[in-house]
C-alpha cells in the first residue's frame, strides 16, 4: 500500500513514521511513504508555497499553484485514488474510516499550514476534509501520521500477529478489554481468576463481558452507533 503525503515537512513525518511496527513494515517493503514536497513545485526562484490573504487578515495561506502541480503529477503517475485533507473542517476520523482507507491501494494526504489552504484549491481538488479532533495543531503532519498509522496496521502482515488488530479498540464498536500480565512487585495480586485458569472459552466470554461493560461506562455512544459524526457534516455518510 502506498501512503503520498503532501507536506512541506516531509523529514518530520518520515522521522515519526520510522519507529515501531510501522517503521519496521515500511523497511518491509509493506507499505510506501512517499513525500511530495509543494516547495518542489513552485516555479519562482524563491520557491514560494504561501501568501498573503486576500482581503487581509494574519498569517499566510497555502497558494493554489503548487498544490495543484503535486496532485497533477499523482494522476499523471496513475498513483492517486483521490485527497484527503488533514482540516479542523473536516469530518472525525474514526476506525470504521480507516478500515475503508485499508482496502485501497493508494490514500493521498494533504497537511495544511498556516492560515489554511487556498480554498479554490479545496473545491476542486480535495475528496474529503477529515479532522482528528475538536482542537488545532500548528500543521497536519502529526495527523497524517496518526491516520497512516491507523491504517497501516489493519494491513496484512504489518502487526506481529494480524490478529492482533481485530480486538484494538472500536473495531467492534466497543473498546477493548483491561489486560494484565507479569509483575515482579504485584506477583498474581489482582488479576482476575478467570485469566489464571487456562479454561480459553471462560477468558473469552470475560474478555467480551469486560469489553461491553467498560464501553458502557466510558463510551456509550459507540454502543448507541453515535461516536465519531459531527452533526449535520456535510462529509458524513447520511448526507453524501
Amino acid at each position: 500500500m502506498r501512503f503520498n503525503i503532501i507536506t512541506l515537512f516531509p523529514e518530520m513525518v518520515e522521522q515519526v513514521m520510522s519507529y515501531g511496527v510501522i517503521g519496521r513494515a515500511w523497511k518491509k517493503g509493506l507499505i510506501e511513504v512517499v513525500s511530495y514536497n509543494p516547495r518542489d513545485y513552485a516555479e519562482d526562484r524563491h520557491r514560494t508555497v504561501d501568501d498573503k490573504p486576500f482581503g487581509g487578515g494574519p498569517g499566510m495561506v497555502m497558494m493554489y499553484d503548487p498544490l495543484f502541480r503535486v496532485v497533477e503529477e499523482l494522476r499523471a503517475e496513475k498513483r492517486f485514488e483521490g485527497l484527503d485533507f488533514l482540516t479542523p473542517h473536516g469530518q472525525t476520523f474514526n476506525q470504521e474510516m480507516a478500515k475503508n482507507m485499508a482496502a485501497r491501494q493508494v490514500v493521498t494526504l494533504l497537511c495544511g499550514r498556516y492560515e489554511g489552504v487556498d480554498q479554490r484549491f479545496v473545491d476542486q481538488c480535495v475528496d474529503r476534509e477529515i479532522s482528528i479532533g475538536d482542537f488545532v495543531v500548528s500543521g497536519g503532519e502529526l495527523p497524517a501520521c496518526m491516520v497512516i498509522d491507523a491504517v497501516a496496521r489493519l494491513l496484512p502482515g504489518v502487526l506481529g500477529d494480524d490478529a492482533s488488530s481485530a480486538t484494538d479498540s472500536f473495531m467492534q464498536a466497543q473498546l477493548g478489554y483491561p489486560q494484565y500480565t507479569r509483575s515482579e512487585i504485584l506477583g498474581q495480586s489482582g488479576v482476575p481468576d478467570v485469566l489464571l485458569s487456562g479454561h480459553h472459552e471462560r477468558i473469552e466470554q470475560w474478555r467480551m463481558q469486560e469489553a461491553e461493560r467498560i464501553t458502557r461506562q466510558k463510551r456509550p455512544d459507540l454502543l448507541a452507533g453515535t461516536s465519531g459524526r459531527k452533526k449535520n457534516d456535510p462529509c458524513s455518510d447520511e448526507n453524501k
